[in-house]
């Protein structure tokens, strides 16, 4: 223990035999000292304890792993790791308020021979800085860290090169947050499989400067790349994935790709979200994909038919698709052929999650859902609904009448307003509530066995739509029902018991709130 004049306190009593004083605890094997030290996870409370006794002296210097405080200064950083009597070093974590250039290349360079394990360096929260602020003058160079396994550097917008030479030999896992990628050497050369033979996950999240990246790897199984910016004003440009061994890839929010060009043999889950569409942004989607093993599709972008090719991918079992707008003007049903054209590419599938969303206000917009002229034959469906507190019966009546064959229904509301919003939004002589037929209109899903909804708010929309999906599905067997969060237990279980009373006796309802 430390006084609060630095000083190391005596070890407590309770470890001392009495009259003797003997000092019980430096008894202990040093590998179970060692595991003590670590757990402080503060390599420089670990070196105070060496003034413990002349059997803790050196301990210290014989941690596998370093951890440093973010008030630890970089000459203090190189001391520890200089200091450290291993031959290498499995893991060092580096927590720092301020990273800079000047400060990192202090200790990196002692850092990257020695380590033969995991290297994380964390910002920490403190003192922030702008991205030109912390991107201005020359980037920091990465050395090459030969032995490292796996390397996580969150750093604040700084402006960072990758190494031009050396081979990151056992190198596993490489996550980047927050940095400015500079060249000459360009991230795709430096991960590819000639310098990282290993690498099984990239992860590249919060980063800009990134430009052509192109990875060609034998050993990849996963790349995730998330909240991008291009170079300046050229952009992102085309992003090019070649990899025999990759099984998964997420571009989230890769904002200004131009191209993607990806070939996976063996690839088993794609997700593109919001790349070339993304808020009042689009650009024409360009894709070529040859993926003969996929299973998931998660395309929550811009799609045409003439310039995103998939190629052949029979084995799709999932497909979630742009989110289609239930009114709207003309304007808005670019966003909604995306999402119809890429369902028109298949005529069958497993599982399809369609997500349709209410504005706030639908006076005098169009009413879009008879656009829908078919779906895909599918067994199960993932319907998500963001109604804005509108009345909506008719969009899932209309979804279901072309989901006959549909097994699986698992229904979501999304984005839940509060009261004060759903009244002013929608009012008792609203248009959402003025298409009846699914009031009163027969429709037979023979095949629908098992239902489930998650946040419902017991409202009477949601009871009259339920009410009907028991009319409507006679081989219903469960009923699975869980309520928003907002909703007080009572009223939750009053409305199931209401649902009830609708129900069948070989209808198995149940819920969280519910014996």
């Amino acid at each position: 223990m430390e006084h609060s004049d630095g000083e190391i306190a005596a070890p407590p009593l309770g470890l001392l035999t009495s009259g003797t004083r003997e000092d019980r605890l430096s008894a202990l094997p040093a590998d179970i000292l060692i595991d003590i030290l670590l757990k402080l996870r503060n390599a420089a409370a670990a070196a105070q304890t060496s003034g413990l006794s002349r059997h803790w002296r050196r301990l210290w210097a014989q941690l596998p792993e370093l951890y440093v405080h973010p008030a630890t200064r970089p000459n203090g950083i190189r001391a520890a790791i200089e200091s450290n009597e291993l031959p290498a070093l499995r893991r060092l974590e580096v927590k720092v308020i301020h990273p800079t250039r000047e400060s990192l290349a202090v200790w990196l360079p002692t850092a990257a021979p020695r380590l033969s394990g995991d290297l994380r360096i964390i910002k920490a929260v403190g003192q922030s800085e702008t991205e030109d602020e912390a991107a201005q003058g020359a980037p920091l160079e990465l050395p090459c860290f030969e032995n490292a396994t796996a390397i996580r550097l969150d750093l604040g917008n700084l402006a960072l090169a990758m190494p031009p030479a050396g081979v990151f030999a056992g190198l596993t896992d490489l996550f980047l947050s927050g940095v400015d990628l500079r060249g000459p050497c360009m991230l795709g050369d430096a991960v590819s499989s000639p310098r990282c033979p290993a690498l099984r996950k990239l992860a590249v999240h919060g980063a800009s400067g990134l430009a052509n990246f192109a990875i060609r790897s034998d050993s990849l199984l996963e790349i995730e790349l998330k909240h991008l910016k291009g170079d300046g004003a050229l952009g992102l440009g085309n992003i090019t994935i070649r990899s025999e061994s990759l099984l998964q890839i997420a571009l989230i929010k890769v904002h200004d790709m131009q191209q993607l060009t990806v070939f996976a043999p063996a690839l088993q889950v794609l997700n593109v979200t919001y790349c070339f569409a993304h808020g009042s942004t689009y650009s024409e989607p360009v894709a070529n994909i040859c993926a003969p093993q996929l299973m998931c599709l998660y395309w929550t972008d811009a799609y045409e038919p003439s310039s995103t090719q998939f190629g052949n991918i029979r084995n799709l079992k999932w497909l979630d698709t742009y989110p289609f707008l239930v009114y709207g003007s003309d304007s808005r049903r670019l966003s909604n052929d995306w999402c119809l054209g890429l369902m028109r590419r298949f005529e069958s599938i497993l599982y399809l999650r369609f997500i349709l969303v209410y504005p706030l206000d639908i006076t005098n917009k169009q009413y879009l859902m008879e656009d829908i002229t078919r779906f895909p034959d599918i067994e199960g469906l993932a319907l998500e609904i963001k109604p804005k507190g509108h009345s909506f019966g008719a969009c899932v009546f209309h979804v279901l009448q072309m989901c006959t064959s549909v097994r699986r229904l698992r229904f979501t509301l999304m984005d839940v307003v509060s009261h004060t919003e759903a009244q002013s939004a929608c009012p008792s002589d609203c248009v959402c509530d003025q298409l009846p037929n699914w009031k009163t209109q027969e429709l037979a899903l023979n095949c629908l066995q098992e239902v489930t909804i998650h946040k419902l708010n017991g409202t009477e929309h949601e009871a009259a739509l339920i009410k009907r999906l028991f009319d409507w599905a006679t081989a219903l067997g469960n009923m699975t029902i869980a309520f928003h969060d907002s909703v007080p237990k009572r009223k939750a279980k009053e409305f199931f018991q209401m649902l009830q009373s609708f129900s069948r006796p070989e209808i198995c309802m149940k819920g969280p709130h519910f014996a």
